[in-house]
């Protein structure tokens, strides 16, 4: 279902649909028309969602209450990727591109003539075909008008939404084909077209356009294992405002194969989450960044499941600052990828029991090998912040000399254990209302970490 089908052709599909007669349709906005009533939809998948609102997208699960959706895009909205990470939704990763395809080399640059000249023919002389993407139908006659004249050599189409369905299929069919070498076209590009003869894209006005869209658009050329080009034009840099430069920066500096998932991190960062229950699909909290967001999410989400009325007002969780007097971390020759680094450290900071630290112990051991020493310290680092985080610990600095445990006031534990500890203790004292010191020498590492285990374990005893 789509314009481009007769009146005809629509009627019939959509009397088979509402028969039940159909097993699979494809199709675009026309499929959550009133006209069409779904005789037993069981899976909705939904292809390039960043087109599509959140009414349209809950008028497809409307339809019936447990129908599966699938949503396929490269570059997820901030809404849509904030509630994968908040785990409301699953989402799994395509990292591997297609064989021998090649990064796209993206370039931000002021609009000029003789850079667009040189980029066409550069295409043409190889025997390529160009877009040429002017977003404004009003004045997309006299734009082709400037390049015939800057352009003699190259022939030139126009492509737009708001041509005739028959005339719009016959340019596109053209080109494909390669009866003309340069289309000059709106955002009706962004999505469904393959042409891989088609390895050049001259973006006029790039700052107007959203992160995912330009994602989008670049990734209409570069589709075999020809090197392609992204031209982005802007007007003078220093007009453009300072979400417009981050944008631009983003997709510059994110240009290898792949990067789809990074990019709508940035936009995430760059546009806000938007709203769980609302319609926004973007836009930022005020005076919240995203992490805390989160973290006040998954508490509200937590009383909920539990029967619990969610208390907004009350401390988020306590975060135990720890210092072991040793490298605490994922090495660069264990762990080569800086994504995957993130991602791991990502992982076994929100780990939230022991379980859940093992296993992600077990994953890097499975996928890098035997731990190093700074991987293990990690680990263990981890280990005693789950332990401090339930006894109201707030920071642990632990040297070969000393220890110094800092509490929250009034920590969830009977502090009269406390004081029976350091009363049968030589090298226990309190160091202010809130700190345990602690001066013993401990050789190493594991000694120390030892050492806190049993002060933990006496005070945390029921």
């Amino acid at each position: 279902l789509s314009r481009f089908r007769s009146s005809k052709e629509v009627a019939e599909a959509v009397a088979g649909i509402n028969a039940g007669a159909i097993d699979i349709v494809i199709g675009t906005h026309k499929l959550l028309t009133e006209s069409i009533n779904f005789e037993r939809l069981g899976l909705v998948i939904i292809d390039e969602e960043h087109r599509f609102g959140v009414r349209q997208k809950e008028r497809l699960k409307a339809l019936r209450a447990d129908v599966d959706v699938l949503t396929l895009t490269a570059t997820p909205i901030p809404r849509t990727l904030a509630l994968s990470l908040e785990g409301i939704r699953e989402f799994s990763v395509i990292a591997t591109a297609p064989q021998r395809r090649l990064a796209i080399k993206t370039f931000v640059r002021k609009e000029s003539a003789s850079l667009m000249r040189e980029a066409v023919l550069r295409e043409l002389k190889r025997g390529g075909q160009v877009y040429f993407l002017h977003n404004e139908v009003e004045t997309i006659d006299n734009r082709r008008a400037r390049l015939a004249e800057l352009l003699p050599e190259a022939r030139i189409e126009i492509a737009h939404g708001q041509m005739h369905e028959r005339e719009l299929e016959r340019v596109m069919r053209d080109f494909y084909q390669q009866r003309f070498n340069v289309l000059l076209c709106t955002t009706i590009i962004e999505t469904g077209i393959d042409v891989p003869t088609a390895n050049t894209i001259i973006i006029h006005r790039a700052d107007k356009f959203g992160l995912a869209q330009l994602h989008q658009l670049r990734g209409r050329v570069g589709r075999s294992h020809h090197q392609a080009y992204a031209y982005l034009m802007v007007p003078d840099a220093g007009g453009l405002t300072k979400n417009a430069e981050k944008r631009l920066e983003a997709i510059q500096n994110l240009e290898e194969l792949g990067s789809g998932f990074y990019l709508a991190m940035h936009d995430l960062e760059i546009r806000g989450a938007g709203e769980v229950l609302g319609e926004n699909q973007s836009g930022n909290m005020q005076e919240v960044g995203f992490d805390l967001y989160t973290q006040m999410l998954n508490a509200a989400v937590r009383a909920l499941r539990s029967g619990r009325e969610p208390d907004l007002l009350a401390p988020l969780r306590v975060v135990t600052e720890i210092n072991l007097h040793v490298p605490a971390l994922l090495p660069s020759d264990y762990v080569g990828d800086v994504h995957q680094r993130l991602s791991m450290y990502k992982k076994l900071a929100s780990a939230d029991s022991e379980d859940e630290l093992i296993g992600r112990q077990e994953e890097l051991v499975d996928r890098y090998g035997k731990l190093p020493e700074a991987a293990k310290a990690l680990i263990d680092t981890h280990r005693l912040r789950l332990v401090g985080e339930k006894l109201g610990v707030k920071k642990i600095d632990a040297s070969s000399d000393v220890i110094v445990i800092q509490f929250i006031p009034d920590p969830p534990f009977d502090t009269a254990k406390l004081i029976r500890l350091m009363q049968g203790s030589k090298t226990m004292r309190l160091a202010g209302p809130e700190r345990l010191r602690i001066e013993e020498k401990t050789v190493n590492t594991d000694a120390r970490l030892q050492r806190l285990r049993e002060v933990f374990r006496a005070i945390g005893q029921s």
